[in-house]
Order: C-alpha cells, then sequence, then structure tokens
C-alpha cells in the first residue's frame, strides 16, 4: 500500500507516524496493512496544497497512491479571519486540488474537517446529516473543503474532529501550561462545549477507516463533552499544575479580545456513524488526557511546554 500523509509535521501528521512506527496507537495495534506500508510524509515545504501546479507536480514524480490522508490545513480560527484569501486556499482549494490528484489514479483520500463547520447554536451532539452552518472564517473555509474534496473524488472520506491535541505543534494544552508557567491564574471561557480530542485516538479511526470503501462523512471525536474551562482545570490536575481557573463567558472574552473570531457555544459531535464502521471507540476524554500526560512528560520533561 501506497500512502501520502500532507501536512505530515503538524500535530496529526506528526502523530500518524509516531503511530506507524510504533505499530500501534494509544488505543491499540494498527491495523497490518498499515505496518507495511511505503509512506511518503509532506511537510508545506515539500506540497503546497494550495497550489494544482504543486500538487500535479508532486503526483506526476511518484508513485501512484493507494490512500492519501490529508492533513495539511489553516488551523488558526483568528488568522482565518484576518486573512480568508488564505484560509480559503488552504482549507478549500487544497483538498480539491488533492481529490483531483487522487481521483485520476483512482487512490482514496481521507480528509480532516472540524466541528466548526457547525454554528453550535443547537443543544445535542451534532449528527452527520444534520445541515452545517459556521459562524467562522475557519468552519466556512473548512466547510468549502468538504464540499470541494467530496464533488472532485467520490472515493473520499470527510473526517470531522474537534479540539484535538497530540505531542508536536500547537494545542490547548500547551498554552495552558504555558501560561501557567508565568501566572497564578487564567481566564478561560467556561459557555463553549464541545469534545477535546487525542491525536492518537483520531490516528488510530484514520488508519482503519481508510481501509473500508464506506466513503462519506463521519465523526470522529473523544468520548464526552466539557467547557474549555473544564477542559483547563483537568489539564492542571491531571499535570499537578497549581493555576486557578476563572471562568468567563464568549461575550466577555469578546469585550476583551474584540479581534477574536465568533466560536460554536455547543460543537460537540455524535460519533455513531463511523462505530458502525470503525469497531474501536475512541475512548473518554479525561482517560485520553491523563495518556497525553504521560507521554508529555517521558517526551518534553515535567509540565514544560
Amino acid at each position: 500500500m501506497h500512502v501520502l500523509i500532507t501536512g505530515a509535521h503538524g500535530q496529526l501528521g506528526s502523530e500518524i507516524r509516531r503511530c506507524v512506527e510504533r505499530g500501534r496507537s494509544e488505543i491499540g495495534p494498527i491495523p497490518d496493512a498499515w505496518k507495511a506500508a511505503l509512506i511518503d510524509y509532506a511537510g508545506s515545504a515539500d506540497l503546497d496544497i494550495s497550489s494544482i501546479r504543486s500538487v500535479d507536480s508532486w503526483f506526476a514524480t511518484h508513485d501512484p497512491y493507494d490512500v492519501v490522508i490529508n492533513c495539511a490545513a489553516m488551523t488558526n480560527v483568528d488568522g482565518c479571519e484576518k486573512d480568508f484569501p488564505r484560509a480559503f486556499a488552504t482549507n478549500a482549494l487544497g483538498p480539491m486540488n488533492l481529490a483531483i490528484a487522487t481521483e485520476r489514479q483512482g487512490a482514496k483520500l481521507v480528509h480532516v474537517s472540524t466541528d466548526y463547520v457547525f454554528s453550535g447554536n443547537e443543544d445535542g451532539a451534532r449528527l452527520e446529516s444534520d445541515v452545517p452552518c459556521p459562524v467562522s472564517a475557519y468552519g466556512r473555509s473548512k466547510l468549502a473543503g468538504e464540499g470541494l474534496a467530496s464533488s472532485r473524488n467520490p472515493r473520499t472520506f470527510v473526517v470531522r474532529t474537534a479540539w484535538l491535541y497530540g505531542l508536536e505543534g500547537k494545542n490547548f494544552i500547551k498554552t495552558m501550561l504555558r501560561l501557567a508557567q508565568a501566572h497564578s491564574r487564567v481566564t478561560v471561557v467556561d459557555d463553549q462545549v464541545g469534545n477535546p480530542t487525542s491525536a492518537s485516538d483520531l490516528t488510530h479511526e484514520l488508519l482503519a477507516l481508510s481501509l473500508t470503501d464506506a466513503f462519506g462523512t463521519y465523526h470522529a471525536t473523544c468520548g464526552g463533552t466539557c467547557s474549555w474551562a473544564d477542559f483547563a482545570q483537568a489539564i492542571f490536575e491531571e499535570f499537578g499544575v497549581e493555576c486557578a481557573v476563572e471562568r468567563c463567558s464568549s461575550t466577555e472574552y469578546l469585550e476583551a479580545h474584540p479581534e477574536s473570531a465568533e466560536r460554536p457555544r455547543f460543537s460537540a459531535l455524535d460519533c455513531g456513524g463511523l462505530y458502525a464502521v470503525v469497531p474501536e471507540r475512541m475512548r473518554p476524554w479525561r482517560t485520553a488526557l491523563l495518556s497525553y500526560r504521560d507521554s508529555y512528560k517521558s517526551q518534553f520533561g515535567g509540565n514544560n511546554a
């Protein structure tokens, strides 16, 4: 099996490489087909997915692929609000370019998307069949990418995840640990609710799903929900960090940070569709956080961010 991983140096791409090299995720062993796969790992400096010329050149100079997993994205939510053309090029045109290239080869495309395609104004976890209505430039660009990819290659999996964290790259956990080093208290929004998700758990599901022909849209998050403030509190508790969490509303946060983009109020995802295809379930978010703590301290030492 010949595979391409785009965005290979980000937190998800790096975790895929880590799990493949170890032969297992934190959930358990990965499928045998992946242990023998020939994998090309392409970072943004190697392959600019927003450029059709770059994508065409890459595919023309490499052996045909069986699977492409697109982890490349512009995920800076506030940055997308300030520079929508760049966000659209990366998050929408990029997946389309990959879909065109993979369709020519008869390859599968696994495209990673986000809970931010939903408004967050409804109660209850979102189903794949629910109508998206993004409230931010980031969400709009990612939703466009879903549609463009699926329309250009019918052998596409769109996998929406949420509140992702891994050992490499930037994430909420690292931000909280860094702030706690300099402050005795941090202010965190308490009325935005979602699913904190381990990159290791997500990797396990992506690798398993990619071996099927059950193309379509899926939700993939760790189990359970919490607010950002709850998540911050759990991080400090599990890492043994002395730092108080001051809770605020989204309105209060936007008043203090008017340059920030709007976020969904309730963006939890229902993963029932995924588990009808992939039997191994992702773990509860707090259980996954414990494993992350141990891996983080093993790799970085202490609570340094």
